[in-house]
């Protein structure tokens, strides 16, 4: 369709000139008159009671404008927000903080006093002059420990550390296990660990906050996810109505869930402003970064599956120990309950599956959100056990997937879990995947170099996911999103998007849909985001929701204006607007082509005529908001080739495949740069990365020298594919794809390495000591005696 011909397109992201040419804007780059900056006196401690603390010295430090504890706001900052509190104990109080430390600290890092001065090394140095009187306490970073009843308790008032518990009844599971193993089946059981994670952003978290006395109005930079949420919620926290508050998110130099939060800095830095009469700014060092952003993953998972000897699931069991840290966020309870339990059925259609869940509180810094959140955990424990499955009856584990597989004609389809997937195919993207990488050619080199005493290993992960988080009912308030969209006199125009991204691309692909709708060049069309005095309420950009229900939003918006444009182009053209078609930017009379006028003049007419037809009114702009019927879920199959160095356990990946299905691809280039990011996350986590404390919550894993994350040079190039099936639930067709490679990388590596070994599991990180140590076990027994 000429120029129209733009979703589908592989065009280049629009916002990357100015950010590969360093004319973006981020939160430090703010920089405003009389200018103070805050830095946070953070706990050495992972558990102690505060006996006292003395500020005065720090408070006559030159250059230093205020200190403030605890008591400073106490009854005028509220308790940091959580989304979805959790009965029993989260309704009542347990998890829940100020901004500041107050009676106790409960992690390492945990913030106790801010100083505010006019530099920031005056304040950094200010920190020093406080004096803190702590009583140290017994700390317990080990969720399981924490459970038990002779455990340190970080909340002594609710007599444990577990928050809630999901035990339903195992009747029919444990009725399930015992008739299959009657019949001839197999069970298997691991205990599986998804170690803690540090999301270590690009660039960390910042904070600007500039409050006006004279129309009481509190202006905020953050480097979030989550604009409107934060102003909503900050406006709570501050005791201000939300008109008086405005929040500019400006570039994000990554999120990766861990910016989609409120956290105490953004109340410390509004609060501090609002007293002090100056704009105040909080950058977070790299040190605080590690300690104190929230962490991910951190779930121990207990796993049994029953299987025929044929390789037919025929039951599932998991129990899930979620490790909260001392503190929740805003998602920080329901990670595990609402994300984990309802996918532990993975692709397959296990005919009964059972989850149970204990969530607990540790001396460590709180979790929530990391790319995936939730799923990644679910889909590491399904694929590990459809793998358990393949090593005990010995057969091919793609053959045992293809066996347990939801057929296509089973969709729409509900899960044992009441989960209902709204459409897939996973067997071909399996094929596609195993066509690509040779799988039948590599299985036969393994045997070859097993023969030679080489140690090489091949892994698939089939991988679905749920996405499009948006539906009525599926939270305590509405995740709808929304699009405002404005065509001026002269033909452009202007999407305001509730969604923020922040390096997804949407700013090109909301883009790509309007033009494509309007039959216009996308440099007519300009996408604003991340000003919550300028876009429409939004819910912000998490679990691969942007596209599919923000771009939705979008859409709808371009429908009623091009709707709109269709009767004033009819008025024009002296023609019915049923007969009035848009195509290549021009009106046509459907049979008569040449009687025709632009998209340009239509919008002139709109926004300047005084001669429109009864009933319509001036102007083109119409806000939309969306809300899904339900969610999507993009699936795929990625296959991961490891050879591992036995002298030193060093594990190389030598070939990754991966076929992902997201439904339509808005844009194919974008698709491939979030499944290249996201890959890189899982496979860091499967080798090397995992956020260490000692048994008295000391962080062990503070810097970049002891928190090693993926380079360029330890990875192979990456070869991409794809099938296309679309998601009924959105007029797009589109489902999501900005945590699909995370999900599915974790467990295609788990797998080679465990099948390069010969064992059933090994736990991650797989680091060189680990897998070293493993190899001289299993070399061990040969040896000759000393």
């Amino acid at each position: 369709m000429g120029i129209a011909a733009l979703v589908g397109t592989p065009i280049k992201r629009r916002e990357d000139p100015r950010l590969i040419t360093g004319q973006a804007t981020y939160v430090d780059d703010i920089k405003l008159p009389g200018m103070l900056y805050m830095a946070v006196l953070r706990s050495p401690y992972g558990h102690a009671r505060i006996r006292s603390i003395n500020t005065e010295a720090a408070k006559q430090a030159p250059g230093v404008v205020a200190v403030y504890t605890a008591q400073d706001l106490k009854g005028v900052v509220g308790n940091i927000p959580v989304a979805a509190p959790l009965p029993p104990h989260i309704t009542n109080g347990m998890g829940r903080r100020g901004p500041l430390a107050e009676g106790k600290v409960r992690f390492y890092g945990d913030p106790v006093a801010v100083v505010i001065a006019e530099s920031r090394y005056g304040a950094r140095d200010a920190l020093d002059l406080i004096e803190v009187d702590y009583e140290p306490l017994p700390a317990v970073v080990d969720p399981e420990k924490a459970a038990q009843p002779d455990a340190p308790l970080l909340y002594e008032e609710f007599g444990t550390n577990v928050a809630a518990s999901v035990r339903p009844p195992t009747d029919e599971i444990d009725r399930v296990f015992a008739e299959t193993q009657a019949n001839g089946g197999i069970v298997v059981k691991q205990r599986m660990v998804n170690q803690r994670l540090a999301p270590s952003p690009m660039e960390t978290r910042g904070v600007v906050a500039e409050f006006r006395k004279a129309d009481r109005t509190l202006t905020i930079w953050s480097s979030s996810q989550i604009p409107h949420l934060l102003r909503n919620y900050l406006a709570e926290q501050l005791g201000l109505p939300q008109h008086q508050v405005r929040v500019i998110v400006p570039e994000v130099g990554g999120g990766f869930g861990c910016k989609l939060n409120i956290y105490p800095e953004e109340a410390l830095v509004a609060f501090a402003a609002m007293k002090t009469g100056r704009p105040v700014k909080w950058i977070e060092d790299r040190s605080e970064n590690l300690a104190v952003t929230i962490h991910g993953r951190d779930q121990i998972d207990y796993v049994e599956v029953a299987a025929t000897r044929e390789g037919k699931i025929t039951g599932l069991k998991v129990h899930v120990v979620s490790d909260l840290g001392a503190y929740l966020q805003f998602f920080t309870d329901v990670i595990a309950i609402a994300f984990t339990l309802p996918m532990i059925c993975g692709c397959y259609d296990i005919p009964v599956a059972y989850g149970s869940c204990d969530i607990v509180f540790t001396n460590k810094a709180p979790t929530d959100a990391y790319r995936g959140a939730g799923r990644p955990e679910a889909a590491y424990l399904v694929e590990r056990a459809v793998d358990l499955v393949a090593h005990a009856l010995g057969k091919d584990p793609a053959e045992v997937r293809m066996i347990n597989f939801v057929k296509p004609e089973q969709f729409p389809h509900k899960m044992a879990t009441g989960t209902v997937y709204d459409s897939g195919n996973y067997q071909a993207a399996l094929e596609k995947a195993m066509q690509l990488i040779g799988y039948q050619q590599l299985r036969a080199e393994q045997a070859q170099k097993r023969a030679q005493g080489k140690l090489m290993g091949i892994g698939l992960s089939s991988y679905v996911e749920i996405c499009g988080i948006g539906p009525k009912g599926l939270t305590p308030f509405g995740l709808y999103e929304s699009a405002r969209v404005r065509v001026d006199q002269s033909g452009d125009v202007l999407i305001y998007t509730g969604a923020s991204p922040h390096g997804q691309g949407e700013e090109t692909t909301f883009a790509q849909i309007a033009a494509d709708e309007f039959g216009i060049p996308i440099e007519r069309v300009l996408v604003i985001h991340g000003d919550t005095d300028s876009t429409p309420e939004g819910r912000g950009t998490y679990g691969s929701r942007t596209t599919a229900v923000g771009g939705t939003a979008v859409y709808n918006a371009v429908q009623k204006l091009k709707e709109k444009m269709k009767q004033i182009a009819a008025h024009m053209l002296e023609a019915s607007p049923a007969d009035v078609t848009l195509e290549d930017g021009k009106f046509s009379v459907a049979g008569a082509p040449q009687k025709a006028v632009t998209f340009a003049e239509v919008a002139a007419a709109a926004n300047f005529s005084n001669t429109l037809p009864p009933g319509i009114e001036p102007g083109l702009e119409t806000t939309v908001f969306f809300e899904p019927e339900a969610c999507t879920f993009p699936f795929g199959t990625h296959i991961c080739v490891v050879e591992i160095d036995k002298d030193t356990g060093e594990v190389h990946l030598t070939r990754y495949v991966a076929v992902d299905d997201c439904g339509r691809q808005l844009n194919p280039l974008l698709v491939a740069g979030q499944i290249h990011g996201g890959i890189v996350q899982g496979v860091g986590q499967a080798l090397f990365e995992g956020v260490v404390y000692d048994e008295n919550g000391q962080l062990l894993t503070s810097t970049f020298m002891d928190y090693a994350m993926p380079l360029a040079s330890e990875l192979p190039p990456f070869e991409l594919d794809h099938t296309v099936t679309p998601t009924p639930y959105n007029p797009l067709g589109v489902k999501g794809v900005g945590e699909a490679g995370t999900i599915a990388a974790t467990p295609a590596v788990a797998g080679a390495v465990a099948d390069a070994l010969g064992l059933p599991h090994v736990d991650m990180p797989f680091t060189p000591e680990r897998i070293w140590r493993i190899i001289q076990q299993q070399q061990a027994p040969s040896q000759p005696q000393a």
